[in-house]
C-alpha cells in the first residue's frame, strides 16, 4: 500500500507545472518525495505550491502527508517543533499523543505530526531466560539467529555481485513469505554451547506486533518530536499558543520539554541579540567620544538609535514579515547607518560653534547645509535594499525581512533625525555650557581672569 500511495504522490507532483524533478525514497511504513522546483520566475511561490499540493494530496485515504524543509534544523524538518523527553515510554507516549491532538485544534498549524505516531510491523521475540539457560542458549544467540533470518547477513567476506565497475553486497535472509510466517520463525534453530540445535520456540515467545518506526534518544532519555507547519501565523505566535495548551502547561512528572528546530534557533538568537545590540551601542559611543573629545555630545548622535528600531518593527508589521534572524541582522545594521545622519548634523553644528556662531543659528545652518547629503545618502541606501525587499533572486524570501527592517528604520530615522537631533543637541549644548560655567565659579577661574584684567584697565586709565 505504501508503494501505491508513493507512486500516486509522485505522479501528482510531476503533473504540477512548478515541479522540475522528483526523487522518491521509500521504506516499509513511510516514504519521502523530494520535489525540485523550477526557477522562481517560472512558477508560483513555494507557499502557493504547498497549498495547491496539500489540497490534492489530502484526498488520499489513510495517508498522512506533510511538507518539510529539506535540511531543516530540527528532527521533523517542520517550521514549528516541540520535543518531549522522558525515561518513562508510556508517559511520554500519552503526553505526546494528547499534545498532538490539542495542537491540531490550533488554527494556523497544519500537518501536525508526532514521531511517536509512526508505527511499523515488527516481530516481537521475548526470551525466556530460565529455559534458555537450561538449554545452554544465551540471549545473544537468540538475537543473532533472529537477526540473521529476518534482516539478513551482509558481511564483507561474503560473495558480492559484480555490475560493471560496482560490487553489490549479497544479503542472505529468509524470503518475505517465510519471514511473515510465524511457524517458520518458531522453528528456527539456535546453536547452544554444546553445539546442538535448539528450536527458537523452546527458548523464547514469538508473536507479530507493531511498534514505533523510530526511537530517538538524547542523553539516554527517550524523546518525541512533534512538528507542524505554519499557515498564516509566525513562529512566535505559534509557539505562544502551543505553550498555553493544557497538556503543555501540565506536563506529568518525569516528562520535560526542550526547544528544538527553528524554535531553539530563535531562542538562542534572541538571547544573544541583546548582547550584540549592547555591544554595538557601546562601540558606537566609544568611537563618538574619541571623535568629539566629549562624553556628552555623543548622546545627541545616539538619540537616533531608538527612532530606527521603531521604524524597523513598523515596516516588518506592515509587510507581515517575522522578526527572525535576518530582521535582527538588519536592525543591528541600522545602528551604524542611522548614526551617520546624526554625525553630519552634530559635527557641522560644533564647527559652527567654534567659529563663534550662536547656538540657535549654528543648529539652523547645520540642518540647512546637511539636509541634501542626508537625503541623498538615505534614499540611495534604501533604494539599494529594494531588490532584496522585493524577494528577487534565489532565497529572496529569507533575506527580505532584513531589507524591510533597514528600509523601515531608515525612513523613520531620517525624518525624525532632522527634528529630534537638533533639539537634543541644543539641550545638551546648553547643559554643557551651564556645567562649564558652574565649574568655573566653583574653582574660581572666572575671578582670577577678572583680577588679571582689572590692573590693566586701571593702568590704561592713568595714562
Amino acid at each position: 500500500k505504501t508503494e501505491l500511495v508513493t507512486q500516486y504522490v509522485s505522479d501528482r507532483l510531476k503533473a504540477n507545472p512548478a515541479v522540475d524533478s522528483v526523487y522518491i525514497s521509500q521504506e516499509p511504513a513511510e516514504a519521502s518525495a523530494v520535489a525540485r522546483l523550477k526557477p522562481k520566475q517560472e512558477r508560483l511561490s513555494r507557499g502557493q505550491f504547498e497549498n495547491d499540493m496539500r489540497q490534492v494530496l489530502r484526498q488520499i485515504p489513510g495517508a498522512r502527508i506533510s511538507f518539510e524543509n529539506q535540511g531543516g534544523a530540527g528532527g521533523s524538518g517542520k517550521a514549528l517543533e516541540v520535543t518531549l523527553r522522558s525515561d518513562n515510554p508510556a508517559a511520554l507516549k500519552a503526553t505526546s499523543d494528547a499534545l498532538t491532538q490539542e495542537m491540531r485544534q490550533i488554527s494556523g498549524l497544519v500537518e501536525v505530526s508526532s514521531s511517536a505516531n509512526l508505527v511499523q510491523p515488527e516481530i516481537l521475540i521475548r526470551p525466556d531466560v530460565q529455559r534458555a539457560a537450561d538449554l545452554g542458549v544465551t540471549v545473544r544467540d537468540i538475537a543473532s539467529t533472529a537477526s540473521l533470518a529476518t534482516l539478513g547477513d551482509a558481511e564483507s567476506d561474503l560473495a558480492e555481485f559484480d555490475v560493471g565497475d560496482r560490487q553489490i553486497p549479497i544479503r542472505v535472509r529468509l524470503a518475505s513469505e517465510f519471514r511473515n510466517n510465524l511457524s517458520t520463525l518458531e522453528n528456527l534453530k539456535v546453536l547452544n554451547n554444546q553445539g546442538q540445535l535448539v528450536p527458537l520456540i523452546a527458548v523464547a515467545d514469538i508473536e507479530f506486533g507493531s511498534g514505533p518506526a523510530q526511537i530517538d534518544r538524547l542523553d539516554r532519555s527517550r524523546q518525541v518530536t512533534i512538528g507542524a507547519n505554519l499557515d498564516g501565523i509566525t513562529l512566535g505566535q505559534g509557539l505562544q499558543q502551543v505553550y498555553a495548551l493544557p497538556s503543555f502547561v501540565n506536563l506529568p512528572a518525569g516528562v520535560s520539554q526542550q526547544p528544538s528546530g527553528d524554535a531553539e534557533i530563535m531562542r538562542e538568537v534572541f538571547s544573544r541579540f541583546g548582547i550584540a545590540l549592547a555591544t554595538a551601542i557601546v562601540m558606537i559611543y566609544a568611537v563618538l567620544v574619541l571623535l568629539y573629545n566629549s562624553f556628552i555630545y555623543p548622546f545627541a548622535v545616539m538619540v537616533a538609535l531608538p527612532l530606527c528600531i521603531g521604524g524597523a518593527l513598523l515596516g516588518l508589521m506592515i509587510a507581515q514579515k517575522p522578526l527572525g534572524l535576518f530582521a535582527l541582522i538588519g536592525i543591528v545594521l541600522l545602528m551604524g547607518l542611522v548614526t551617520k545622519n546624526s554625525i553630519l548634523l552634530v559635527d557641522y553644528a560644533l564647527m559652527a560653534r567654534e567659529k563663534g556662531i550662536a547656538l540657535r543659528q549654528s543648529v539652523i545652518e547645520a540642518g540647512l547645509t546637511r539636509l541634501r547629503p542626508i537625503l541623498m545618502t538615505s534614499i540611495s541606501t534604501m533604494a539599494g535594499m529594494v531588490p532584496i525587499a522585493m524577494e528577487w533572486g534565489a532565497g529572496g524570501e529569507t533575506r527580505s525581512p532584513m531589507a524591510i527592517a533597514v528600509i523601515g528604520g531608515f525612513s523613520t530615522a531620517t525624518l525624525l533625525t532632522l527634528v529630534v537631533v537638533p533639539v537634543c543637541f541644543t539641550f545638551i549644548a546648553q547643559f554643557n555650557e551651564g556645567i562649564g560655567s558652574l565649574l568655573r565659579r566653583l574653582t574660581g577661574l572666572g575671578r582670577e581672569e577678572d583680577s588679571d584684567e582689572k590692573p590693566e584697565a586701571i593702568a590704561t586709565g592713568v595714562k
